[in-house]
């Protein structure tokens, strides 16, 4: 069965894009079939994954409002094991339909519950926003991987995403889960990274991923050139940041799986 992880954070420039893409080609690279659900209407995540504008004639919109089915709308990208469901500006407009429909939270579950088990994974890459998309995002999702930003002001977004997935655990998708919190952007030669390190793993313990993302030159430079950074410089910092992720990725979805077969 395909596992379904949001990655959401409702403040842009945070490195939430970059997350997503980067642990889709770590997740690939290491021999799961992935599939990133860009559901940002600014299409960010299909662009720095290489999908031209003129290749995105079907997209997440299209499956979100039920004109068209996963298998029909992902596109395969060079990565081996990795495609890309993409997205256009078109989503924006999915935002003021989704009002007026029934079940409006669930039309994403709704679309995804058909999906090929072909895929080990579906990382869904959130709008910068907590709007309808990211509510169906959250409905649909069997967990959540929270980047953060390592400034003050992060903090304060970051009670208000948590209170709004305990609202929808409770009472729209009880099974969704935060599958952890990654720091990114992390400069050690700044006090203050270091203090809101200390801050967010006090608060929120073993929910907070041990690897760190750093600020890194090469991961900025990659989206230009249509390529996750794992692909652009594997060498890189954030790189290895990233591949290191996808190792404890995979360590507590095995500890979720046990639970989930204890319970």
């Amino acid at each position: 069965m395909t596992r379904i992880i949001s990655v959401v954070n409702q403040k842009g420039g945070v490195g939430k894009t970059t997350t997503a893409v980067n642990m889709a080609t770590a997740l690939a690279a290491i021999g799961k079939q992935v599939l990133v659900i860009d559901l940002d209407p600014q299409g960010n995540a299909s662009t720095g994954l290489g999908i031209d504008q003129a290749k995105r004639v079907h997209t997440s919109y299209d499956v979100l409002i039920g004109n068209s089915t996963l298998e029909q709308v992902a596109v395969k990208t060079a990565i081996p094991r990795l495609s890309v469901a993409p997205a256009t500006i078109d989503l924006s407009g999915a935002e003021i339909e989704l009002v007026t429909m029934e079940r409006r939270e669930f039309q994403l579950k709704q679309a995804l519950a058909p999906m090929s088990a072909h895929w080990d994974y579906a990382i869904i890459d959130c709008p910068p926003s907590l709007g309808l998309l990211t509510l169906n995002a959250l409905t649909a999702s069997d967990a959540v991987l929270i980047p953060l930003q390592c400034e003050f002001y992060a903090l304060e977004g970051l009670a208000h995403l948590l209170k709004t997935i305990k609202l929808v655990n409770a009472n729209l998708n009880p099974r969704l889960s935060i599958h952890g919190v990654v720091l990114t952007m992390y400069d050690r030669r700044n006090k203050l990274t270091e203090q809101i390190e200390e801050d967010v793993r006090g608060f929120l313990g073993d929910d907070v991923y041990r690897t760190v993302i750093p600020r890194n030159v090469r991961m900025s430079e990659a989206p230009s050139h249509g390529k996750p950074a794992l692909v652009y410089d594997l060498k890189c910092p954030g790189s290895q940041a990233y591949l290191q992720l996808a190792k404890e990725l995979i360590q507590r979805e095995k500890q979720f799986t046990t639970k989930n077969a204890a319970a």
